[in-house]
Formats: C-alpha cells, structure tokens, sequence
C-alpha cells in the first residue's frame, strides 16, 4: 500500500513489529493481517493507520473539488486501471475512433500516468484528442492533485478561461491511470468510476489475487478476447472471482484490436454519460 510503503514517508518511525499471520500446515506468511492490513519495517500497526488517514483524507478533499469542478463542466471522468500490459491505451485509442464515428459532437479528453516517458499521451493525441502526459517519477498510481493540475492544462479547460466558451455538457474523461493492479485502488481521483480492465493473457484468478482493485470498480473490462481460441483462460471463473469480490460489478468483453464488444463498450460509455 503505497500511503505507507516509504515513497510517502521514507522515514519511518521505529515502534513494535508489523503484525503477521502464519499458516500453520504450510508455513504460508500473511503480513496483511495486522488492523493496518500493510507491514511496513519499523511502522506499527497504528501508526500506519494515522498515516494512511491523514494523507488520504487530504488526497480525498482534493478528490471532491476535482468531481464538484467535473460536475460543474459537465464533465464525466473515468479512471482507468489494470495492469501494465492490460491494452488500455490501445483499448482507449480505438474507444476515441469509435465514439467519434457514434457521437462526433462529444467532446473527449485524456490523462494519462505513467512513470516515464510521453509515449501513451503521444499515441492519444495522434487519435486527435487532447492529452495531458502525467509522470510520477518514482510515484506507483496518479492521486486527486495530480489529475487536478492536468486538468486545469487542458485545451477544452483553458478554452473556459479564455474568453472562448464554457465546456460543452456531456464531454468524456479517460484517466488512464499507472499500470498497477494494488495502489491506484485506494486513490479517488474525482472520477465517477473505476473501470478496471483485465487481460485474458493475465489469468482469470487475478480478481482473487488484487481483490481491492475489483472491490473499487464499477465495471471489469475483459480485454483481448480475441486471443480466448489461443488461451487456456476460464471467462466465466474470471467473471466469478470478479463477482465474489463485488457482487455488483458489470462485465463487458471486447477486443480492442478485432472490435468486438467495442459497441457494448461505447453503449455503456454513453448511457453513463447521457
């Protein structure tokens, strides 16, 4: 959990131990058992808890202006989260050509995180649509602020500011955020939802395995099914682990790079949206 894992506070205080469970027929380490649900060297329980409180509970006032300011634009914001090498740049290139051909008069834009370099935001702007680049550096997700400056450099954003005219209701937000299935899932950015997408060539036990990720989400978007024929991957057990972790999340399969689902995929962008 990065709140606690040193990139927010890389100096630790030293009280007692981390709390840490012990399967006793296998010898198994479980060092999310403490109240904390994290083990940090030197940090105790408690004051993991504290820390973890007090920069979330900044991040998420920082969260509210971010979807009051949404609101107030009539902007819809989706925070985008998966694994690195799930397809979602590639999966948001083929959104953005998609809605534009069903929707031409919808206004979309894009931030994008990564740890380094421009590649993502440069594949986005070549669709078109404007896009901000997010570095963190040595930064594991995106938080509320960071979508917040990005935000405020937007063409569609700065066009308010400028004497042009005020944002056009209904415009669309990907955030594509740091490829990371653990972090970005305590992180509230303003979005109104996650979306987590998951790769057919990752595992159907991934839901089990990043539960918190899948608890957070609104809908999973199972990506590359068009590899399914190729695969040895269990969609219906993916879809169950999903559920048991969220009994009310949706599901959509598509394949960004055949195009199927891709209409199920704008249908649920635009119904959100409507």
């Amino acid at each position: 959990m990065c709140v606690v894992c040193g990139c927010a506070n890389p100096t630790a205080p030293h009280p007692e131990h981390a709390h840490v469970s012990v399967a006793a027929a296998t010898g198994d380490l479980h060092f999310g058992a403490g109240a904390a649900r994290v083990s940090v060297p030197g940090m105790s329980q408690a004051r993991a808890i504290r820390l973890e409180a007090d920069v979330l509970g900044e991040n998420n006032r920082i969260a509210a202006a971010n979807r009051a300011h949404f609101a107030d634009h009539g902007v819809t914001a989706y925070n985008l989260v998966s694994s690195p090498g799930s397809g979602k740049t590639t999966l948001l290139v083929a959104t953005i050509e998609l809605l534009r051909r069903r929707a031409p008069d919808l206004p979309l834009a894009v931030i994008e995180g990564d740890q380094q370099t421009t590649h993502d935001a440069d594949r986005i702007r070549a669709t078109g649509a404007p896009a901000i680049q997010i570095n963190t550096g040595k930064g594991c997700h995106l938080d509320a602020q960071m979508v917040g400056e990005a935000f405020g450099r937007l063409p569609l954003h700065a066009a308010s500011h400028a004497g042009g005219d005020a944002h056009t209701p209904g415009t669309l937000l990907f955030i594509e955020n740091v490829g990371n299935l653990v972090c970005p899932a305590m992180w509230d950015l303003g979005e109104a939802a996650k979306v987590a997408i998951l790769s057919v060539t990752e595992g159907e036990d991934k839901p089990l395995k990043y539960p918190d990720m899948f608890a957070a989400a609104k809908l999973m978007v199972l990506n590359k099914i068009d590899l399914l024929p190729h695969l040895d991957f269990d969609v219906p057990q993916c879809i169950a682990y999903a559920q048991r972790v969220n009994p009310g999340i949706e599901v959509l399969l598509v394949s960004a790079r055949s195009g199927a689902g891709m209409d199920a995929w704008a249908d649920w962008l635009l119904q959100a949206d409507a």
